[in-house]
């Protein structure tokens, strides 16, 4: 693995308003001359050493680790410093006897989706047991010769973000196999955000498990937490974990990745515009997949004539190979220079890029179309509740759809006290 994985940072200084912008053309592959590629934090930011990880602060818990044979659940954010946390461990001594590995795999280099077998990792020799594949819960064998596991693994702070999802079945799976959980915390970039309807049972699936808004506000520590704390590990089990939280932080606070959590959340933009963009994957639209700036770009050929951005989605190995609207000129909406700072300031995961999508769209019959492609998921399973594609079809507003979101998401807040372990 590269001893820091580049992650690009948009510098769009001769973009223009959202909506609008220089076309994205087939000869440049997605990739523009104005997106300028540095690392996602810089060693000389002051701001860079002001939040340590768990995964940092090793004097808290290699004690934990000493003659223990280690199953570490890892993919390429789990990092110290500039190499990755398994080989950092290694060198100091740590008897890693397994890894595994979530959505995209250990090494990150496989697309959305795509399910991963086990293998062993060519770099340390180490078997890779993969939680996207054959089983999402390590068995019981996986774990037999495992005496702690270690979590370490960045989230996004988003429902349907998998990462979470695995790590409740890690959690279930170290329950009922008595073995200890180590969670390494890493700050949540959107942890300022608490929104969006409450996940309504029947939409349960793979990209949403339990009752909890869009963007939860939560470290993966504190969900733990709330996961053995609410019953809603299977059976009710309790996991026994131990959290290294994170220092110097709290949710208000910004935090840049060092390092791309997924291969397609490939810029700071991308990751912080993710809860409100995702939901275009419920829409018949090319939310910027087959572009080097997937969930900041999003448009369709039948939006031509409505608005002046285009791009081009290609075949793109490791990130979308076969994107919606593949090799077709799209038109629709350029959030790449967009203020986020606006999305902090309101608290609130954008929908009203999703309304004006649809009243601007000529084939509002397919807008919601699920069956038109295998590229597009159900809209009920990534919002999370059954009302809300007749909410934008019958015209409500942004209030009114919104107001249909409580009393759940306040009592969700509230719940959610219980179980921060920062302010």
């Amino acid at each position: 693995m590269k001893k820091y994985i580049s992650f690009a940072l948009t510098s769009l200084i001769a973009f223009l308003a959202c909506g609008q912008g220089p076309k994205i053309t087939e000869e440049d592959g997605g990739k523009n001359s104005l997106i300028k590629e540095t690392p996602l934090k810089e060693k000389n930011d002051p701001a860079a050493t002001t939040i340590k990880t768990g995964a940092e602060q090793t004097e808290k818990y290699l004690p934990l680790l000493k003659g223990k044979r280690v199953g570490m659940v890892v993919n390429p954010t789990s990092v110290i410093g500039n190499q990755t946390s398994v080989d950092s461990l290694l060198k100091r001594g740590v008897k890693i006897q397994k890894i595994f590995g979530p959505e995209h795999g250990f090494r990150g280099d496989a697309s959305a989706g795509v399910k991963i077998d086990d293998a062993i990792d060519t770099k340390t020799g180490i078997k890779a047991v993969s939680l996207y594949g054959k089983h999402s819960t390590p068995t019981a064998e996986d774990l037999a010769d495992i005496d702690i596991m270690i979590f370490d693994i960045q989230d996004v702070g988003v429902r349907f973000y998998t990462y979470i999802n695995t790590l409740q079945h890690v959690m279930e799976a170290c329950a009922v196999n008595k073995k200890e959980l180590l969670i390494l915390d890493r700050p949540n970039p959107n942890g300022y955000l608490i929104d969006g309807p409450i996940l309504d049972p029947q939409f349960k699936s793979g990209i949403g498990i339990q009752p909890i808004p869009i963007a939860h506000g939560l470290t993966v520590g504190e969900y733990a937490q709330m996961l053995n704390g609410e019953g809603w590990l299977k059976d009710k089990v309790k996991c026994k974990i131990t959290v290294i939280k994170n220092a110097n932080y709290n949710h208000d606070m910004e935090y840049v990745l060092p390092v791309k959590p997924s291969p397609n959340l490939n810029t700071a933009q991308s990751i912080l515009l993710y809860p409100s963009t995702c939901l275009f994957e419920g829409t018949y639209l090319n939310h910027g997949r087959g572009t080097m700036f997937p969930f900041t770009i999003v448009g369709a050929p039948y939006l031509k004539g409505k608005f002046d951005f285009s791009f081009t989605p290609k075949s793109i190995k490791g990130m979308s190979e076969t994107p919606l609207f593949q090799d077709q000129l799209c038109y629709g909406l350029d959030l790449r220079n967009y203020d986020t700072k606006k999305l902090r300031e309101s608290k609130q995961v954008n929908i009203s890029w999703l309304i004006e999508l649809y009243n601007a769209s000529p084939k509002k019959e397919d807008f919601f179309n699920s069956k038109l492609s295998k590229e597009m998921g159900t809209i009920e399973r990534l919002v999370g509740v059954g009302d809300f594609r007749q909410q934008v079809i019958a015209g409500k507003s942004e209030k009114e759809i919104r107001a249909s979101w409580e009393p759940g998401l306040s009592a969700y807040k509230k719940m959610r006290l219980k179980y921060l372990l920062y302010k």
